[in-house]
């Protein structure tokens, strides 16, 4: 896995309280038997030394069974700033209930919600469980989630899969942040992913909701991306236009 060059994307939120808010966003890590423990070191090296408030892990932080990526695991729960995360389908395949313990210096938001200070304001953070939880008998609380956002005028919402959107539009949340896609990871598979998410990377913005979909940091399958570069991006919040 190869650290790419920061992403800063200039994001509109409609909340003045989030202006100048700024989120370290990661997805889709994937690491693996073949992810270098130098790697992992990088990802934790940046996030220790941005700028960012705090830092959003959208899910698949891992792509095999946690007994083999045990000292990888150890030095990604190193990160210094807060950090709040989300399943994804892939942390559920290969263990979430084992992964979980050996990050307990960040905050899981599956089905929770969560208050965060900035400044003069209270943030409202809540997450949803993947998809998949259904498989592995845990029930997703969509309900508890979006009552949660609506009562919030500066809130953010997290989940894995793009498509989660809907329940976001729903909800008071002025941002949504997801990953999942890979953003296509080789073309043209771009056009499948497609066929399956409503949107495949990138900043979008539906009624009062700023939507970002990260491409992830590493791969699945093999170990190639193509005209879907991976990314770690910086979202910087104003609540002035930025058109």
């Amino acid at each position: 896995m190869k650290l790419p060059s920061l992403n800063e994307v200039e994001v509109f939120v409609k909340a003045h309280g989030l202006e100048g808010l700024k989120i370290l966003h990661l997805s889709d890590i994937h690491i693996n038997k073949k992810t270098s423990l130098e790697s992992v070191q990088d990802i934790v090296t940046l996030c220790n030394h941005c700028e960012a408030d705090f830092i959003v892990i959208t899910g698949d932080i891992i792509d095999c069974k946690i007994k083999y990526i045990l000292d990888k695991l150890k030095v990604l729960n190193s990160i210094e700033k807060e950090v709040f995360y989300i399943s994804g389908n892939h942390d559920l395949f290969y263990g979430f209930d084992e992964l979980k313990p050996l990050l307990d210096k960040f905050i899981l938001l599956d089905n929770e919600t969560y208050f965060l200070e900035y400044k003069d304001t209270k943030i409202a953070l809540a997450g949803l469980s993947d998809r998949f939880s259904k498989f592995f008998k845990i029930k997703r609380e969509e309900n508890k989630v979006i009552n949660f956002l609506r009562k919030h005028e500066n809130s953010i919402f997290l989940a894995h899969q793009p498509k989660d959107y809907k329940f976001a539009l729903k909800t008071n949340a002025k941002l949504f942040l997801c990953g999942h896609t890979h953003g296509g990871q080789i073309y043209p598979f771009h056009y499948v992913v497609r066929l399956f998410q409503p949107f495949l990377a990138g900043l979008f913005y539906i009624k009062q909701t700023a939507i970002y979909v990260n491409k992830g940091l590493g791969y699945w399958g093999i170990n190639f991306r193509y005209k879907a570069n991976s990314e770690i991006t910086l979202l910087k919040l104003t609540s002035k236009s930025v058109e």
